[in-house]
């Protein structure tokens, strides 16, 4: 038996001030204890005691633990043990009220309490000996992105778009409402329902009103989604159409600019128009930027100038693009796309997430509704409180999987909506055939059907690859119903496409469903100490052919007792503690690579200044990225995954430092991934059986303060540090107090 771990928070200096005690017990506590604190034991008979009461009622908390401690262990077992408790009579231990007796107390009880917690061993050394038979491959597919737009992670973040409302899509026309993102300039403007709108999915357009006589400088403006970045020497793309509604005698130009905040001119283009222009006609124009702003609060404008009367012109599909990713047409912002591209991901789950359900069924993502012409894309309201262009659509996004490389792991509606509802079985058909309609879509045949004939008419009659489909989104929230509808759905899918892998979203083998599901969706969203102490959570998994997907996960919250919960403990952005937490249940994923078979940190993108929910992997705003230290985490993670996985000595499931050893068999490369969470350095000594090991390896570190994070305002406070560092068959190594390190040798 040991002797129990002590960690103590003091009592501060309120007479009735709370004070936590965490403690190791090797047997329940009897009731004195319980008479003066509550008591919430864990299953490792892990106790942390709250007191409200006073000091002196703690420490006679402590005093009973003392004794309670020397009466079921032996001294020559305390001695052994880390710390050692000694009773100490509490009547000499309690506080005056004044203030200064107070301070003077606490400090004396500072040195007793520390003669009652006496330091056994110094650290000891952790030996780790690692087979050189892998036990599994690492999966091709371990570590990816999970994207959906929340947070304006789509639209105004990884969707190049620049301009907020370009189309006025759902708006109430008349309303301020419908002028989110636009302003007037010497002029009056409206967004109204167009007699002869420019497509049946986009029924508005806004209206510029003109004076009579000789007109210059009305116009309009559009202030991006909270502004947009401007860089010089750049060629950005504007388009857009017009008409007059009424034909007239007007002869004149449009002049297209990009301007600062304060109106300065940064590039301009004109565009001549005639009021005998009564259809739409698009203008395409290029704005070469030979200014720069000094910020990102910049506009795009149109205004008028000529001569010709009193009337009205009408616009509609505004658009403005920078320089794409790749340079994709309707592409990827390049900076976010960049960042994202350096995690070198594997998959792409898409389009969500709850994004993906809709609140009403009216209201789900359809992947028909976002492809082709952005004229023919309607948008839809999104599940996070804002409307959706659908400029990024089923054609964008597999044109994105196919840029990085990366497979996708598509999800389709399946019957449910966020709202509560859950179609009856019998209205099934239809939404099931526009399952098979989106698959086709990606993978069909275009000789074969309709679907991918549009694929092809849009450029791409190669099948896209696609092994994954995702049916519904966390049907744990409707798992009664998720058992005829996984059947219904399921059943037909595979008779139509018997090589797709289906993944379930209810909560692992509750419900039963039928077919079984070789594969599941696994979400999980909690604190920091929980990730590292479920470094294990996949280790007990029966090993029956079904496979895991962590679809969603992060440590977003230090308060255990309200993860979801807002502001006490919910992280705004992730802190090197959380992605320590995050990096050692990492380890767990790549040692239970056998059943997992892809991970993703979730959400994926957030907008600083416009989110739904924090922390993100990447923040970003109109001109920045910021790379938080989960991502660099998932991003050493990824970069650095190998090919086959090499047991070795287990961490202690409840200890503070966690590894993994993975194979890298074409460069005859180990690589050892070590988080340490707690706050003290960890000492290990590593035992390679390779008869060539290199003398020196290159160590990736992240480290620092535990409880900070990369912010807009220290965007650069973490980022891994490379090194050289010895190396051998036998090797040790300290890890920092809160890190995550990463150490790749050659070995074989």
């Amino acid at each position: 038996m040991v002797a129990p771990h002590v960690l103590l928070l003091l009592p501060t200096f309120s007479s009735r001030s709370a004070a936590l005690l965490f403690f190791r017990s090797p047997a329940p506590l009897s009731p004195p204890a319980r008479h003066i604190c509550r008591l919430s034991p864990d299953k490792n008979l892990c106790w942390k005691i709250t007191s409200e009461r006073s000091e002196h009622s703690l420490l006679r908390v402590l005093h009973f633990l003392a004794l309670r401690t020397h009466a079921s262990c032996g001294p020559h077992q305390m001695r052994s043990g880390l710390y050692e408790l000694k009773p100490l009579p509490f009547t000499t231990m309690h506080f005056n009220s004044n203030t200064k007796a107070r301070l003077t107390n606490l400090i004396a009880v500072s040195a007793v309490l520390a003669s009652i917690f006496q330091f056994g061993n110094a650290q000891t050394t952790k030996t780790i000996t690692v087979s050189a038979t892998a036990s599994h491959p690492v999966p091709s597919t371990m570590f990816g992105q999970m994207f959906e737009d929340i947070s304006h992670s789509g639209d105004g973040g990884l969707y190049a778009e620049l301009l907020q409302n370009r189309a006025f899509q759902l708006v109430t026309p008349g309303t301020p409402a419908a002028l989110a993102g636009w302003g007037a300039v010497n002029s009056t403007i409206a967004v109204i329902a167009e007699t002869s709108p420019i497509s049946s999915a986009l029924p508005n357009a806004l209206e510029l009103t003109l004076p009579s006589g000789t007109v210059s400088g009305v116009g309009f403006v559009n202030l991006g989604n909270s502004g947009f970045h401007i860089a010089t020497n750049t060629p950005y793309k504007a388009s857009f159409s017009y008409r007059f509604p009424t034909s007239s005698g007007f002869r004149g130009n449009l002049v297209v600019t990009l301007q600062d905040g304060v109106g300065t001119v940064l590039a301009t283009n004109r565009v001549p128009i005639s009021g005998s222009q009564t259809t739409w006609k698009q203008v395409q124009v290029t704005l070469s930027t030979t200014l720069v702003s000094g910020s990102d609060e910049n506009m795009f404008g149109v205004a008028v100038e000529g001569q010709g009367g009193a009337g009205a012109i009408r616009f509609a599909m505004l658009s403005l693009f920078p320089p794409t990713f790749k340079n994709r047409e309707n592409g990827m912002r390049a900076d976010i796309a960049e960042a994202l591209a350096e995690m070198k991901p594997s998959f792409f789950r898409l389009p969500g997430g709850n994004n993906l359900e809709g609140q009403t069924v009216a209201t789900r993502w359809q992947w028909n509704a976002t492809i082709g012409p952005l004229v023919d894309r309607p948008g839809r309201m999104g599940d996070w409180g804002y409307i959706n262009t659908d400029g990024l659509g089923l054609m964008e996004y597999m044109h994105w999987c196919e840029d990085l490389g990366m497979e996708a792991i598509m999800a389709i509606w399946a019957g449910y909506a966020l709202g509560g509802t859950s179609l009856a079985e019998g209205d099934l058909a239809p939404y099931i055939q526009q399952a098979k309609d989106q698959i086709n879509f990606v993978i069909g045949d275009p000789s074969k059907s309709d679907a991918a004939a549009q694929r092809a008419k849009l450029g791409h009659p190669a099948p896209f690859p696609l092994k994954y489909v995702e049916v519904g989104n966390e049907d744990f929230f409707a798992a009664t119903s998720y058992v005829y509808r996984w059947h219904d759905f399921v059943t037909a899918l595979q008779a139509e496409f018997p090589d797709i892998h289906f993944i379930a979203t209810s909560d692992t083998f509750n419900p039963i469903l039928s077919p079984n599901p070789t594969e599941y969706d696994v979400h999980v969203y909690q604190t920091p100490t929980w990730f590292a102490q479920n470094s294990f959570f996949y280790d007990g998994f029966e090993r029956n052919g079904t496979k895991y997907f962590e679809g969603e996960y992060a440590a977003i919250s230090t308060n255990a007792d309200n993860i979801f919960g807002t502001p006490e403990g919910r992280l705004i952005f992730p802190t090197m503690q959380s992605a320590a937490g995050e990096a050692a249940f990492m380890t767990g994923l790549e040692r239970n690579g056998d059943i997992v078979f892809a991970a993703s940190y979730a959400p994926l993108l957030g907008h600083v200044a416009n989110n739904q929910w924090t922390p993100n992997l990447l923040a970003f705003d109109a001109g920045h990225v910021y790379r938080s230290t989960s991502y660099y985490v998932q991003k050493l993670f990824s970069v650095n995954r190998g090919d086959e996985y090499l047991p070795s000595t287990l961490p202690d499931q409840l200890g503070t430092v966690f590894w993994s050893v993975v194979r890298n068999t074409s460069a005859k490369e180990i690589v050892i991934k070590i988080s340490n969470v707690a706050s003290t350095e960890a000492f290990l000594s590593f035992v390679l059986p390779f008869h060539h090991v290199s003398t020196t390896g290159t160590l990736q570190l992240l480290t620092g303060n535990a409880t900070a994070s990369n912010t807009p305002t220290t965007p650069n406070l973490f980022a891994p540090v490379t090194s050289t560092i010895s190396t051998g068959q036998t090797f040790n190594f300290t890890a920092p107090a809160v890190s995550v390190s990463v150490i790749i040798m050659q070995a074989f």
